[in-house]
């Protein structure tokens, strides 16, 4: 197991720049999740720590060496593609065997760490079955096998449940993060589903447009997003947001909505008398009133058996909000919701920038 550092890393493809000075610490033996929408970067980060993508600038480390220069198959690292890239020719023991018989290791080894692989991913009844024969989730346990005979210093886990059903994604969430307890080898993980960022990641790296928005643990990142794009797009349902004016009165401020609501200031927020602002709420930190707070119309009921889902328009302005109450609200009627002030935040409106003491 190794370390992984990237300091301020830059890739260009011609002219035109992808990553912009990067900075990540990955601590050994840890589990840490790039996320971000589509074209942030975060696949070119991680062929770039495998050696598939040149660097352009900065330095990457696995463990103390700059393995800038050194081509993949010395990195010592395996990686997990969205495709699973089996060899549709070879059977599943055939294809967890391949790498291990191209380092020319002995025939006992390599059976040793094969049937350890078929142990650990419950693959043992499979082995000489081949990838046609095999459903989605097995072949992408196939090739999660296939990196752990390998024994890496670093696994890279390049959007691996994209090509599964809802259910099996949820299945396999699980399987990848009681695997890494198992062998505590440091892994990086891209995905653009929070989801899976927020419940596989011990560190969340969330980025945009070739930059990090925020590093830190996925609670951090829920309860105290850095910005107003961390904001909404840690959490699902996401984020509801409000542009407003912050208007102090000594120790008192609350929030001026444009349409005259006045809604008190969340605790602990900083900001100027009149600066303009984005107050944020999240959907499940939203409460019922018989009036008072923001006065939103119901747009849709969405009744899931453990939740109530709310979609509300509040002055042309989508809200949603969440409750563990079962609720029969007629669409088109008006319903009063409270924010809960511990968990609000503001934002900067030119910035983005959370308004905090």
């Amino acid at each position: 197991m190794a370390s992984v550092t990237i300091r301020s890393v830059r890739k260009n493809f011609g002219e035109v720049p992808i990553l912009h000075g990067v900075d990540i610490d990955i601590q050994d033996g840890s589990f840490t999740v790039l996320v971000g929408p589509s074209g942030c970067g975060k696949s070119t980060l991680l062929r770039m720590i495998a050696g598939l993508e040149h660097v352009t600038g900065g330095e990457i480390l696995i463990g103390d060496k700059v393995v800038n220069d050194i081509p993949p198959k010395a990195r010592d690292i395996a990686m997990v593609f969205q495709n699973y890239a089996l060899y549709p020719h070879m059977t599943v023991r055939e294809n967890m065997a391949f790498a291990l018989q191209m380092a020319k290791q002995d025939k006992a080894t390599i059976e040793t760490k094969v049937a350890r692989a078929a142990e650990i991913l419950a693959l043992g009844a499979l082995l000489d079955r081949y990838p046609r024969q095999l459903s989605g989730g097995q072949r992408q346990r196939v090739a999660m096998g296939r990196a752990i005979v390998r024994d890496p210093q670093v696994f890279l886990f390049d959007e691996p449940l994209s090509n599964l059903d809802a259910k099996l994604r949820v299945a396999m969430r699980a399987e990848i993060k009681e695997l890494h307890m198992r062998l505590k080898t440091t892994s990086i993980y891209v995905t653009h589903d929070q989801i899976e960022a927020m419940t596989m990641g011990d560190q969340i790296v969330v980025m945009r447009d070739g930059r990090i928005e925020q590093t830190g643990s996925p609670l951090e990142l829920y309860d105290h997003p850095a910005n107003q794009f961390v904001a909404g797009f840690i959490g699902s349902p996401a984020m509801n947001f409000l542009p407003g004016t912050l208007r102090r009165a000594g120790p008192d401020a609350f929030v001026e909505l444009k349409d005259g609501t006045r809604l008190q200031a969340p605790q602990r927020a900083a900001g100027a008398d009149g600066q303009t602002i984005v107050y944020g709420t999240r959907p499940e930190h939203l409460a019922l009133a018989d009036s008072g707070g923001i006065p939103a119309h119901v747009v849709v009921m969405e009744p899931t058996g453990m939740d109530t889902f709310v979609a509300c328009r509040h002055e042309g302005i989508d809200l949603s909000a969440v409750f563990r109450e079962r609720h029969d609200f007629a669409p088109g009627s008006t319903i009063h919701l409270v924010p809960d002030l511990q968990r609000a935040h503001l934002f900067d409106a030119g910035t983005g920038q959370r308004l905090a003491a």
